[in-house]
This record gives C-alpha cells, structure tokens and sequence, in this order.
C-alpha cells in the first residue's frame, strides 16, 4: 500500500463525508461511491457504527482510501487508526490532538476557522488544513482573503456546502477539494438506493478544483 505524505495526494475534488447508523451499510454504500469516481470517503465517529464501518471498508473495498473524521482526541486518533483509517480529519485541533495526528504516521486534516489558527498550524509546519464550518465561517469570501497572507496553506472546506456552492469553493486558489454530504441524500441511504448514491456521486466527481 503506498504510503500517502498529504490527504491531497488521494483526494478528488470531492471527498464525501459519512454518518453511518449501520456499520452493514459501509461496503455497498463505499462501493457505491468508488463506482461514482469518488475514492476518498470520510466516515465520522459520531455514532457508534463508525469504527466498525471503517473497519468493513478497510477491509472490503479496497479501491476506496477511507479516513476518520470527527476525530476530538489522542484516544480518537488511535481507534481509527486500529480500524484500518487512512487519513484522519478533525473539526478543529489543540496541541494534543495535533500532536497525535502527527504522530500517528497518518495523513491528517486539522480543522480552522480563522485567520490565527491557520496561522498556528502554518508555525507547527501543518499547510494542510480542513475550514469548518466552511459557510457558517464564512465560505468563499473568508477562504479568499486568507490566500494573499497565507499563501502556503491548502484548505479542504467542509460545512453547509452542496453541489451549487462547490464548483466557487473549486474555483479558489487555496482550495484543494471540499467536503459534504449532498451525494448522500438520507432518504437513498434509508432506502439503500446505491445505484442513485452512485449516480449522483458521479456528477459531483465531475467537479474539478
């Protein structure tokens, strides 16, 4: 398995991100989405499900790259990487969790919001970096005017982004990819609609940074 040095280096344009109630639904619902061209798939550990559907991924499907998101602490870093997690993601980050993260060998994606914690990270030697609440923020606007100051970070943006939004985060010259849930409409998931997931992870795969 080759060794990844940045999330970047795996990620298309758009990574989803996954909230799975049924660890059973993991591998259809990852095949579904590699069928769609999207390959690096974020499970986050906000259910229980979480660990044992990075696990089944891991496993079982192995054109996806699956990562862990939602990571809060050193404990959370461990678990997913134990799960078989291949990146790692969080909403925001602290000394601790930094530390982990980097220490886990792992790829990761700090999360910031302003101006002084990507600055933090810059000073750390961290240039990848995860914005969040990406709209709430303040979206396009915000991560644009930190590209003139801050030329050497690169930004994932995740939060309150769809696929009309998408292709203006895309445009920005300090925006690798972006992160969200649009081609995981929760009725199709209920309905474990794969051949739909598929279809509109595809369109989404068409976006291009």
């Amino acid at each position: 398995m080759r060794r990844m040095d940045s999330v970047f280096d795996v990620a298309p344009s758009v990574v989803p991100v996954v909230v799975l109630e049924d660890a059973a639904d993991a591998v259809p619902l990852a095949h579904a989405l590699v069928a769609g061209g999207l390959t690096a798939i974020e499970v986050t550990l906000r259910t229980p499900a979480a660990l044992d559907a990075i696990q089944a991924i891991a496993h079982d499907v192995p054109d996806a790259v699956v990562g862990a998101g939602t990571l809060l602490t050193p404990d959370h870093v461990a678990a997913a990487q134990a799960a078989g997690a291949r990146f790692l993601v969080s909403p925001g980050w602290t000394d601790r969790l930094l530390d982990a993260m980097r220490g886990s060998g792992l790829p990761f994606l700090p999360g910031v919001s302003t101006a002084s914690e990507a600055l933090g990270l810059l000073e750390r030697g961290v240039t990848d970096m995860k914005f969040f609440p990406a709209e709430a923020a303040g979206g396009t606007a915000y991560l644009r005017s930190l590209a003139s100051p801050l030329p050497r970070a690169r930004f994932c943006p995740t939060g309150g982004i769809d696929a009309d939004r998408a292709p203006d985060y895309l445009a920005l010259p300090n925006v690798v990819c972006v992160g969200g849930t649009w081609m995981l409409p929760k009725d199709a998931l209920r309905a474990r609609a794969w051949d739909e997931i598929t279809a509109i992870a595809r369109k989404a795969a068409a976006l291009t940074a």
